[in-house]
């Protein structure tokens, strides 16, 4: 049975529909992708992070290596001397940063409960007498947040009332079986022994796994840390090597498709390059702003935040939220007036002005060349399917190479 070809509008609809079906292929392969790269990467964390911390200290130390050999420096010994540098710089903010971090970090842990109990109280006043400047419709947050950190059962006397209730059942048990009692002593002494090792087998079995995995989870820690400078110190003194001879290595054939898989690899690179040496640098200096502006407001704990602050800003926007608002509730326990939250405030400002205008035009310049949005966007992505801090992290910078690889196949005409 021959049919008439379709009209133009119809093949237009047809192709419409081929085009989204297509499109909705790629989404889904690139969503399981990414999903299978969180997965692979969950599963080889312990042998990964290691080579990861050791690939970002060897974008940090790179130019200054480079710098050393370019003034007649071998580079071993340039490697060397850079590491000699790094462990002083190491050694004495460890001396001088560490010492307070612990103090305040355990001052924090020992006034934890005092400072919920103090949150609860003050939000369900502010929940009850609202005053006239703060919006309504904070008061239903303040009031959930006064019921979720009101105190919880106690725990003890549940445990202690079940313990009872089970010991008071023993009798009865025992009255059940009295005509056991003639049984030999030896026997009834074999039997509660018997018993009790039953009883506590499993829990030594259980206890002993827990011991064994902390152990090898401290064991791996600490093996991790030890291979970080080792990792650090081949990646510096192979780069022009890897630079010049991994391509060899790919296992695609020499053709226009290995071509464009060297192109999209070093795009990647390239901006991993751009995105964790500049990221980097401008978090320490984020920390030390933070650092300094505490202090001089007052707040505790300023070098806990400061020290917290580092490592959070890596991932742009949340780190700097995640800061602000830890610095406000403690602000907010700690004092109980309006001053301190709105040094808070003037503080964070101020560092993320300077950040803005200052110290991320200076180091990282437009080198990864994405809008706000479309950051916010690759961070709740990248936290959603690679998981966790790993993901937000590597979104920026996986994003931007995506970004480089639809404007050379799809959103401009490919030049030749």
């Amino acid at each position: 049975m021959n049919l008439p070809p379709p009209t133009e509008k119809q093949a237009r609809i047809i192709w419409l529909a081929l085009t989204g079906l297509a499109l909705a292929l790629i989404v889904a392969l690139v969503a399981a992708t990414v999903w299978g790269l969180g997965r692979v990467l969950n599963v080889l964390s312990p042998v990964l992070w290691p080579i990861a911390v050791a690939g970002v200290l060897a974008y940090l130390l790179d130019p200054v290596v480079d710098f050393l050999q370019r003034r007649g420096v071998p580079r071993a010994r340039g490697i060397a001397v850079v590491f000699v540098l790094a462990l002083v710089i190491v050694t004495g903010l460890i001396a001088s940063v560490v010492p307070r971090l612990v103090t305040e970090a355990q001052d924090l842990a020992s006034k934890a409960d005092t400072y919920t109990s103090q949150l609860r109280h003050r939000a369900t006043g502010l929940a009850q007498e609202p005053p006239t400047w703060l919006p309504k419709a904070v008061v239903p947050l303040l009031r959930t947040l006064g019921e979720a950190a009101a105190p919880g059962t106690n725990v003890t006397s549940i445990v202690s009332t079940n313990l009872v209730s089970e010991t008071s059942a023993v009798p009865a048990t025992e009255t059940v079986t009295a005509p056991a009692a003639t049984a030999p002593a030896d026997q009834a002494s074999f039997k509660s022994i018997t018993d009790s090792v039953a009883r506590i087998l499993p829990r030594f079995g259980q206890w002993l796994s827990r011991v064994f995995g902390f152990v090898g989870a401290v064991f791996g820690v600490i093996a991790g840390l030890a291979l970080i400078p080792i990792y650090a110190f081949y990646f510096l003194l192979e780069k022009h090597g890897i630079e010049s001879k991994w391509t060899d290595y790919l296992p695609i054939h020499e053709s226009k498709l290995k071509e464009e898989v060297v192109f999209v690899l070093n795009s990647i690179n390239d901006y991993l390059i751009a995105f964790f040496r500049g990221q980097v640098l401008v978090a320490i200096c984020d920390g030390i702003l933070y650092t300094i502006g505490f202090t001089i407001i007052g707040l505790p704990y300023s070098v806990l935040i400061g020290v917290m602050a580092t490592f959070l800003t890596i991932i742009p926007f949340l780190g700097a939220i995640t800061t602000c608002v830890t610095a406000l509730l403690i602000a907010l326990v700690s004092f109980g007036d309006w001053q301190h939250p709105v040094g808070v405030l003037a503080v964070f400002a101020v560092v993320q002005a300077l950040e803005g205008l200052v110290i991320q035009p200076k180091i990282m310049g437009d080198r990864v060349g994405l809008h706000p949005v479309t950051i916010i966007i690759a961070l709740m992505v990248g936290t959603t399917l690679l998981g966790g801090i790993l993901g937000g992290i590597l979104a920026i910078p996986l994003t931007a190479a995506l970004r480089v690889v639809m404007f050379r196949y799809v959103w401009k005409k490919r030049e030749v």
